[in-house]
């Protein structure tokens, strides 16, 4: 019999909060951490999900006493602060696995810089967060464009069953940079607003950066779980499938969405009609949106509710999958599904239930989906037990 998977602790740093509650509480009131920034100083303001600088360095100051010797990156101070609220609360052994998400790490580091910076390896970003708390095993790092947060919930779930580890902290994070901007404008992907997932008028997305971590057991492992757990959550299935279609083109017809979501929930024997609620990717981009569309109408889950995140924290790339799975786990907590921000007409052509304003239901089971470039996507369903 194998091991189940629990998610039983969780905590996230965004533009609308340091912590679960502050971030649940702003996405209530209808709040969003999107607006318009100067990020390229030969460029125009971009519309994006930034974390006040400021606000960011005094929260760290309250947590980590810095001496002269200490050097921490931007993004590194968000992770940090992300995953210090677990590590206080869960004790990291020899077989505690530590698992960091990113996409591009400290790709900050690279500005103005002639060589390249030993800082920017997504190897040494991970070592130097493990070091700082204390992790005695190698770090595990998942980058796998914009699946890899939920690829990393896949990877502590199979590693845990297999015995390699009895508990895992996962950590997922990424932050707004030139390089990334430039990017996705160059693709002429970047919004010229605030993003609308699968609205008809939607022109692209926002970029975010955030930070969120989990705390990842199983059954059998009793110190993992303390007896002041206020909640549980079964990872049950999960799958990720790449299709290959394109460098960062979807495939049109939703190929591998589809076969990760069929995977996901056939190892999670649940079927479409027992889905309470999908956590969408929902870029807002013309593509993207239409081929998830086409995927949750092949596996018969257009009537499920569902809404996408990104209009309240853009596209956080590598955290973005974490992160809205734990905002997925507050919904089915509060029993309140939060509206797809800023949709106001359909925009694909296949039907979806698009959540449209707060609604409460009794939700158990949950659908997180994830798309990114090169043809990767990735499905997870949770159970809140």
């Amino acid at each position: 019999m194998r091991k189940e998977i629990y998610i039983t602790d969780y905590n996230c740093v965004t533009p609308l909060g340091f912590n679960v509650g502050t971030n649940w509480k702003a996405l209530v009131e209808g709040k969003s951490g999107v607006a318009l920034h100067k990020i390229i100083d030969n460029q125009d303001a971009f519309y994006a999900s930034m974390i006040d600088s400021e606000k960011l360095d005094n929260e760290f100051k309250k947590f980590f006493a810095q001496n002269e010797n200490d050097s921490f990156t931007r993004l590194e101070k968000i992770l940090f602060l992300s995953l210090h609220p677990l590590v206080e609360k869960h004790t990291i052994s020899e077989d505690t696995a530590f698992i960091l998400s990113t996409t591009k790490g400290n790709i900050s580091l690279l500005k103005n810089q002639s060589e390249l910076p030993e800082g920017v390896y997504l190897s040494k970003l991970a070592q130097k967060t493990a070091d700082f708390f204390g992790f005695k095993t190698k770090p595990i790092i998942v980058s796998n464009a914009c699946v890899s947060g939920v690829m990393a919930i896949s990877v502590a779930k199979n590693m845990i069953q297999a015995g390699k580890y009895k508990d895992a902290f996962v950590i997922a994070g990424d932050e707004l940079s030139e390089f990334v901007i430039s990017g996705f404008n160059s693709f002429q992907a970047i919004g010229s607003g605030p993003c609308k997932p699968y609205d008809k008028n939607r022109n692209g997305i926002n970029i975010g950066e955030a930070a969120a971590a989990v705390y990842i057991t199983s059954s059998h492992s009793d110190e993992g779980i303390s007896q002041n757990e206020k909640f549980r959550f079964k990872v049950l299935g999960d799958s990720a499938i790449n299709d290959a279609n394109h460098i960062s083109g979807p495939s049109r017809t939703g190929d591998g969405l589809y076969a990760s979501i069929r995977n996901a929930m056939t190892e999670a024997k649940v079927s479409s009609e027992q889905i309470d609620f999908i956590s969408a990717h929902g870029t807002a981009t013309l593509y993207n949106d239409e081929m998830e569309a086409i995927a949750f109408n092949r596996m018969n889950l257009q009537n499920v509710p569902l809404n996408s995140m990104k209009g309240y924290y853009g596209h956080c790339l590598g955290a973005s999958g974490l992160l809205e799975s734990i905002i997925s786990m507050e919904s089915a907590l509060h029993s309140t599904l939060l509206p797809s921000k800023n949709f106001e007409e359909m925009g694909v052509t296949q039907p979806l239930n698009i959540i449209r304003e707060n609604q409460s239901a009794d939700v158990k089971y949950i659908l997180k989906t994830a798309s990114g470039f090169g043809g990767c996507n990735a499905a997870v369903v949770l159970e809140k037990c």
